[in-house]
């Protein structure tokens, strides 16, 4: 499977996906928008996967590139391409469907446990997972919500952590792609978001969890979001 992912930043790397897709025996390309490289033709993409970053949705005048992405997206859920997004890229799928990215009710950086709904636990995915679960946060906003799409899981601090905008659409607000090595990175380079807070911990609190355990449900939505394309 041809796999594109589309990067914010060169210090939120793949991670674990990239892992997951050299044992799978996947093809991985990428473009690093925020450096202006050019977006690739659909055609050379099965499974497209939007990256995090530190830019906002709610300012696509100052990053006048992710109107470009948020066009791809839309094309990409159009023609029923596999569609992943992962933070920022979750607020992208929702503007690309219409949905405007809002402020989430907390500013989440850290491990915390998620919450499947109902829809959640029923779901083609997700429903492989066990019904509450820790994962690594690391936001402020949170994706819209189009009339037709089903939030799927929930946190203390943020109403919107997993959403299925179509069968093959979903957005993570939350991070499973992250390692140890990876937060560390983040730590030094947004260490200006460690604020204290009610959902923020520390960078050492972070890098004594061990990701492995993360990791390895994400390896889990991977496949079963593969598996859609022998539909």
């Amino acid at each position: 499977m041809r796999i594109h992912i589309i990067l914010h930043a060169s210090f939120e790397k793949p991670g674990a996906i990239e892992t997951w897709a050299n044992k799978s025996g996947h093809v991985l390309s990428a473009t690093h928008t925020y450096r202006g490289e050019q977006l690739p033709a659909l055609s050379e993409i099965d499974f497209l996967i939007i990256m995090g970053g530190p830019q906002s949705a709610l300012k696509l005048d100052k990053y006048p590139y992710l109107r470009d992405e948020i066009a791809l997206t839309k094309m990409a859920i159009d023609q029923k391409k596999i569609v992943l997004g992962i933070c920022l890229g979750a607020q992208i799928i929702g503007e690309s469907l219409g949905a405007k990215t809002e402020h989430s009710p907390n500013k989440e950086i850290g491990v915390f446990p998620i919450q499947l709904s109902d829809d959640g636990t029923n779901d083609f995915i997700f429903g492989k997972l066990p019904t509450t679960f820790d994962v690594m946060h690391w936001h402020n906003d949170m994706p819209g919500v189009p009339a037709d799409a089903v939030i799927l899981a929930s946190s203390e601090g943020c109403p919107r952590q997993v959403i299925r905008y179509k069968e093959r659409v979903y957005g993570l607000q939350c991070h499973m792609e992250m390692t140890n090595e990876l937060i560390r990175k983040m730590t030094e380079h947004c260490a200006e978001d460690l604020k204290p807070g009610k959902y923020i911990q520390d960078g050492e609190k972070m890098l004594a969890v061990n990701m492995s355990e993360i990791n390895e449900k994400l390896f889990i939505i991977l496949d079963q979001l593969t598996s859609f394309i022998a539909k």
